[in-house]
């Protein structure tokens, strides 16, 4: 016996998402829970935000962690994903639970996510005209990659290790890999 599936509108995710202790993405009507963080995935999390903070103080862009949803719409599924680091600049982006436009994306991979982000959560969040880079750091080894956007709309990639400096044309802003996994792995 096949029992239905319950698909939520998105108006009762949003509400369900105020109410609920766990945060859960949001897949064309489904959602899915989401599992706590490491330590070194919260370090290198807390280590780019220290970064980011200060220097977008007095420009238009807002830096947010991990409980700020970012809104997808591909084709006719609408998305929400919760970002580890999530980067908007535009005035018009002003949802309060959820950002449309942002230009900066990170995630930090983890052994249960890191097949997701690369994957899926890449093609969907370079369906947002407004993203400019979306970074990939990995928690386990020294390794940054990041797709960048070009004029002509097409994603490059790069990959960063050890020594290197992570460049975030979007915002400005040059990290160092030290920077980056400060008390997390010695670089």
């Amino acid at each position: 016996m096949q029992s239905p599936v319950n698909l939520l509108t998105i108006e009762e995710y949003l509400k369900f998402e105020l109410e609920s202790e766990i945060r859960h993405e949001y897949v064309d009507g489904e959602i899915f829970a989401m599992a706590g963080a490491s330590e070194e995935h919260n370090l290198i999390t807390t280590n780019i935000i220290a970064l980011l903070r200060p220097h977008l103080r007095g420009t238009p862009c807002r830096a947010f962690v991990s409980d700020m949803k970012v809104k997808i719409k591909v084709q006719k599924a609408n998305i929400f994903y919760y970002p580890d680091l999530v980067v908007t600049c535009d005035p018009n982006d002003k949802e309060r639970y959820f950002k449309t436009l942002p230009t900066l994306i990170v995630e930090v991979l983890s052994n249960s996510t890191k097949t997701i982000d690369k994957r899926e959560k890449r093609l969907n969040y370079q369906s947002i005209e407004s993203l400019q880079e979306y970074v990939l750091v990995s928690q386990s080894e020294i390794k940054v990659e990041i797709y960048r956007k070009d004029a002509q709309g097409n994603w490059l990639l790069e990959i960063l290790g050890k020594g290197d400096e992570l460049r975030l044309d979007s915002i400005g802003l040059n990290l160092t890999i030290a920077d980056i996994y400060e008390d997390v792995i010695k670089v």
